[in-house]
């Protein structure tokens, strides 16, 4: 779709730390990550929101979202997983995509009045330790 951000990144025109693809998904990590190896996963075909994915979609969908969860807590030596759609509201592109983010226990994602804060990556060295991390896990898931 035209001056959508993540189909540029889906055709390779804009950059991205890239950790997964298959013919019908692809996942980078979050350049305004929640916590380090912050993912996000979308479908290669824009729609816009999960009500918008074909349901013969929706399966492989999920199974690549079951593989990099485990794959975020294994890379990330997190102690779980948050999972997460935005649909319309907070929905800062309008091509769904799943978050991915690992959790720590006492991390302070969801404190008293929850907000979405971002933690950027110290540097882009650490961004790279993340992705080859998150891309070495996901053999062994």
């Amino acid at each position: 779709m035209k001056d959508c951000i993540f189909c540029e990144i889906v055709a390779g025109r804009i950059p991205a730390a890239r950790v997964y693809e298959d013919e019908y998904t692809v996942a980078f990590l979050d350049h305004r990550p929640l916590m380090p190896g912050h993912v996000l996963l979308l479908p290669r075909t824009h729609y816009e929101t999960l009500g918008d994915l074909p349901p013969a979609e929706v399966g492989p969908l999920f199974l690549v979202v079951q593989r990099l969860a485990g794959a975020v807590e294994k890379a990330m030596h997190a102690d779980g997983s948050f999972v997460a759609i935005n649909i319309r509201i907070s929905q800062s592109v309008p091509h769904l995509h799943v978050h991915v983010v690992p959790r720590r226990k006492g991390d302070g994602l969801f404190a008293k009045n929850f907000m979405w804060m971002r933690r950027p990556y110290p540097s882009e060295a650490a961004m790279g330790e993340a992705q080859r991390a998150i891309r070495a896990a996901l053999l062994s898931v």
